[in-house]
């Protein structure tokens, strides 16, 4: 809840007293309303019942869902579509749902039962657009074979077919007084057809890019689109002439949608925002933040007090028209959080991001330390060298960075991987730096001068995870070729091969006297490995796919970025029933923070899910795709 809510201060002597330190979260309340989750897959398209009453929202996953626009619970789920659906619209009277899909075909729904009515087929490729006439009586359809379908919405039979794109038809849309279709499509153009005839009215010609979408105003009069070029443009029905521009967006524009009143247009982008301009004027009001992804559709409530946008990053969110943009009061990275690690001391904490920098941050006041730039690419991982000193990133511009953790200040950068770089690791002694590669290597550096030592091939596949053992003499790597091999650090020669798993492996990591190396995969199991002979010492399922792991310092639990493993109960040599066993202490585990003790402690609302994890002690770090970083402190004694 905002620092200022009212809600807030209501319950603040309320907050369980095992939380000891709360999320720093912004001091007012944004313009979001509602978080709508429950597809499978990113969210395509969102349209409101003529009443507002109702939410559609059409996925990747095949299926239309139905909400409550009140209460945001789900009220049905359209299934019949053989591929994803692009598309969808209510009929004026809300009795029907027409959705488009990749299947090439439109499916009618009865809005208040979920069930099939038609089945509408003819188009030659995919459908990307669908909308009712004013009346009811007829829907559009346009699809990738360049043409607009006009079908009755009565019988389903096909009624007209209106043709001359020179591309893909994006878009479609019937003019409020039912006299217009306007289409938009990849060859840069829009085009106004005449319903009655058939008949090109005009084309509308401006954007250098593609054209995603096309809407009417209220009245009529106005017709805005929407392009890869990253404006909106609005041009006059009745003329064709060119009314304005609006600038801003970051990245292609993908839809755009009228207020009821044709006071507002409201534009959704590739650049993770909704805007919402002046329609008389083209001045910019307002920017709504807070999607993790692009977002790919926008649409008014009836009563225009609604925005409600669709977002590759799988989730609908409702915001308030009048209020404006949501802003944070603290910052973080540019883009979405991929690892954090603490120090050794854990004073500090290291994140590393899409946004192409390393952050540090001081674990006990949440202040920003420092930023470390200089990868010209996401960084996938961060480590920091045993005595704290250094601090190693690896990215996927193929190199690994070495950096003074108290100044920010550069060190070394390690050349010589062929492919991104996926993982990095410290020695115990601090004097080697192992980083893992999509090339299939893993390479051996000098921590001091940032030369190479050696490389080790063997894999048939991207490497994705490295550790030391704790004596520093063997180097475990863990592959996508399903497994793990163990190096001797000194020579770089192969020692072993450990295999069994089933799919890529993610972690590995060396018990506290090294004699056992564990590893994760996707598989959702964990093996134990005598690290001596290579054997499999067990295998235990888990009911989670764990991408990072650690033993404790009695050897007795693995700790991974999903809880804990205990392993005395293990029999050496068995097979843990396939119940997922047990994990212990904190996690998190998707929407949730877990506790052995009292399973499910703290849930996590859609914009405080975590891309990245790391705890110490009592104290959890959460990456957020937002890039921002959540920190909390939990003691359950």
């Amino acid at each position: 809840m905002p620092e200022k809510s009212i809600i807030r201060k209501t319950f603040e002597g309320h907050v369980p007293g095992w939380i000891t330190r709360l999320p720093k979260v912004q001091e007012d309340w944004t313009a979001l309303l509602q978080t709508l989750e429950g597809h499978a897959s990113y969210v395509s398209a969102v349209a409101f019942s003529p009443d507002g009453k109702l939410v559609a929202s059409a996925s990747a996953d095949k299926t239309v869902r139905l909400w409550d626009s009140v209460t945001g619970a789900a009220r049905s789920t359209l299934e019949g579509h053989a591929s994803w659906v692009s598309a969808m619209a209510f009929s004026p009277d809300g009795k029907l749902v027409a959705s488009a899909s990749e299947d090439k075909t439109i499916r009618l729904w009865d809005s208040a039962t979920g069930a099939s009515r038609s089945t509408l087929e003819g188009h030659a490729s995919y459908v990307s657009a669908v909308a009712f006439s004013p009346d009811g009586k007829l829907v559009a359809s346009a699809s990738d074979d360049k043409t607009v379908r006009l079908w009755d919405s009565a019988t389903g039979a096909a009624c007209s077919t209106l043709k001359g794109h020179a591309s893909y038809v994006s878009a479609v849309v019937f003019s409020p007084d039912g006299k217009l279709v306007a289409s938009a499509s990849d060859d840069g153009t829009v085009r106004l057809w005449d319903l009655a005839t058939g008949a090109a009215r005009s084309t509308l010609e401006g954007h250098v890019w593609s054209v995603s979408a096309v809407a009417f105003s209220p009245d009529s009069k106005l017709v805005a689109s929407t392009s890869g070029d990253k404006t909106v443009r609005l041009w006059d029905s009745a003329t064709g002439a060119a009314r304005g521009t609006l600038e801003g967006h970051a990245s292609y524009v993908n839809a755009v949608a009228f207020s009821p009143d044709g006071r507002l247009v409201a534009s959704a982008s590739g650049d993770k925002t909704v805007r919402l301009w002046d329609s008389a004027t083209g001045a910019a009001r307002s920017t709504l933040e807070g999607h993790a992804s692009y977002v790919g559709t926008v649409a008014f409530s009836p009563d225009g007090k609604l925005v409600a946008s669709a977002s590759g990053d799988k989730t609908v969110r409702l915001w308030d028209s009048a209020t404006g943009a949501a802003r944070g009061t603290f910052k973080g990275h540019a883009s979405s959080v991929r690892a954090v690690a603490f120090s050794p001391d854990g004073k500090l904490v290291a994140s590393a991001s899409g946004d192409k920098t390393v952050r540090l941050w001081d674990s006990a006041t949440r202040a920003a330390r420092s930023m470390l730039e200089g990868h010209a690419s996401l960084v996938s991982a961060v480590a920091f060298s045993p005595d704290g000193k250094l601090v190693a990133s690896a990215s996927d511009d193929k190199t690994v960075r070495l950096w003074d953790s108290a100044t920010g200040a550069a060190r070394s950068t390690l050349e010589g991987h062929a492919l991104y770089v996926s993982a990095v690791a410290f020695s115990p002694d601090g004097k080697l730096v192992a980083s893992a590669s999509g090339d299939k290597t893993v390479r051996l550096w000098d921590s001091t001068t940032g030369a190479a030592r050696s490389t080790l091939e063997g894999h048939a596949s991207s490497v994705s995870a490295v550790a030391f053992s704790p004596d520093g003499k063997l180097v475990a790597s863990a592959s996508d070729d399903k497994t793990v091999r163990l190096w001797d650090s000194a020579t770089g020669a192969a020692r072993s091969t450990l295999e069994g798993h089933a799919l890529w492996v993610r972690a590995v990591a060396f018990s506290p006297d090294g004699k056992l190396v564990a590893s994760a995969s996707a598989d959702k199991t964990v093996r134990l490995w005598d690290s001596a002979t290579g054997a499999v010492y067990t295998s235990i399922n888990v009911d989670s796919y764990i991408t990072d792991l650690r033993f404790s310092a009695d050897g007795l639990y693995l700790n991974s970025d999903r809880g804990q493993v205990n392993l005395s109960y293990i029999i050496p040599g068995s097979q843990v029933s396939l119940q997922p066993i047990s994990l212990r202490g904190l996690f998190v585990k998707g929407e949730w923070i877990y506790s052995d003790t009292m399973g499910k402690i703290l849930w996590l609302p859609p914009g405080f899910r975590a891309t990245a994890v790391a705890g110490w002690e009592r104290l959890l770090v959460l990456g957020h795709s937002s890039g921002l970083l959540t920190f909390i402190e939990i003691n359950m004694t």
